[in-house]
């Protein structure tokens, strides 16, 4: 079945471009809907939605832009109108993939549209700026950045095979068959955070979660990984949450590395989710290093390499209790009845007994102060284990799968 791909694209710069990759979407039998996101300059096609169409979807008129136009305003009358227009056909089921192409400021506009399109839809932002730190235009949404190698100025031998290729992974993803449901009904989708100081526990985590006939949903604690299991409750996509893994919280506090940003640990208890929570790898920070470099003001802290550029320092007493007044902070926002399970042998496996990061009188410092500043309605469940032990994840889950079911009860 012929499908609908729509390109993003400044006409009046990149219309050669963007020709060449309708033709090449069109000769593997799909629709290529050419949207023309420019502004000052005469389009050298014709658009199927035009600059002005998408203006107007902004708020604004393309008139009304031209007069003194600026970068910054009338990029953002553009992205918006392009928000708008796409959100409704794909919603109707009239675009199956989003294709961009720009350089910088190109990459910049094409990738905040695609940032608010659904998980699941094809997006690919061919760029001259593919090649460098990408995470602003990606953000936590699954944009594929595919890097132009020459600038998109006009075609070329190269720039026609880079476009080709592109054109291509545009329509092959478009085939795809797979569709991305959220579930609705008794059984929700559950998120999980995860480390790679927890990822044991998070496979005994899973094999408990899918024999009580769940699925789940595991994200990579390093900032973008729990932003985006966020995003994904308030878009209702996840309806519960084990989150396993707080080291996103020990960096935000720090200003390092997987830093979660001020919103991580606050959504799930907004919208009232059933919610079980561990501290896991709370206890280090994760820092960007030159190989092997120990920063001065580490050097007289417990510290391992996670890999040779990724430096993990142990928390110290007041270090520690900054983190846990900072969780007892962000889980006030938790109204309903949650669970807090203490590992009190290990948050992690750098702290477990004998561990290259074992330090028991800051466990004990981080437990206490929790202890102390936790929300009454969230019950702690302090168990002589470390957090990766079988029966510890276990307990976790039995738990989360409780509040499920007494909130489909007390709902239903």
């Amino acid at each position: 079945m012929s499908k609908t791909i729509a390109l993003l694209v400044t006409l009046d710069t990149k219309d050669q471009e963007a020709g060449y990759v309708k033709e090449q979407i069109e000769m593997r039998g799909h629709k290529a809907l050419l949207m023309d996101i420019g502004v000052v300059g005469e389009p050298g096609i014709e658009a199927d939605i035009t600059r002005e169409e998408i203006a107007k979807a902004g708020g604004r008129t393309i008139e009304s832009l031209l007069i003194n136009p600026t970068r910054e305003e009338a990029g953002h009358i553009m992205v918006e109108g392009s928000r708008k227009i796409l959100k409704e056909k794909i919603a109707t089921g009239q675009v199956h993939a989003v294709l961009g192409l720009g350089g910088t400021q190109g990459t910049s506009s094409c990738c905040d549209i695609m940032q608010v399109l659904p998980y699941g839809l094809p997006k690919i932002m061919v760029s001259t700026v593919a090649s460098g730190d990408t995470s602003s235009f990606v953000g936590i949404k699954d944009i594929t950045m595919m890097f132009s190698v020459s600038d998109i100025l006009k075609l070329n031998p190269f720039t026609r095979k880079i476009l080709s290729n592109a054109a291509a992974a545009a329509c092959g993803m478009a085939e795809s068959e797979s569709i991305f449901e959220m579930q609705r009904g008794e059984k929700p989708l559950i998120g999980m955070s995860n480390l790679g100081v927890l990822t044991k526990g998070a496979m005994e985590a899973i094999k408990y979660i899918e024999a009580a006939g769940y699925e789940v949903i595991v994200f990579h604690a390093v900032g973008s990984g729990g932003k985006a299991m966020e995003q994904m409750m308030k878009e209702g996509i996840i309806q519960a949450v084990f989150d396993y893994a707080m080291g996103e919280i020990a960096d935000d506090v720090f200003h390092v590395l997987r830093a979660g940003g001020p919103e991580r640990l606050t959504v799930a208890g907004k919208l009232g989710l059933p919610q079980v929570l561990c501290p896991g790898g709370a206890e280090h920070l994760g820092i960007f290093v030159p190989a092997h470099h120990v920063p001065d003001e580490f050097k007289d802290h417990k510290y391992v390499f996670h890999s040779p550029v990724i430096f993990v320092p142990r928390l110290n007493v007041e270090e520690i209790e900054r983190v846990a007044d900072d969780i007892c902070k962000r889980l006030q926002y938790t109204k309903d009845k949650a669970y807090f399970m203490f590992p009190l042998k290990g948050v992690g496996r750098y702290s477990i007994p004998g561990g290259v990061l074992e330090d028991k009188e800051s466990d004990a410092a981080f437990f206490n102060r929790l202890r102390q500043g936790l929300p009454k309605n969230i019950e702690i469940i302090e168990k002589d284990m470390h957090a990766e032990e079988p029966a510890f994840v276990k307990e976790a889950v039995d738990r989360l799968i409780l509040l499920i079911e007494e909130k489909r009860i007390n709902s239903g």
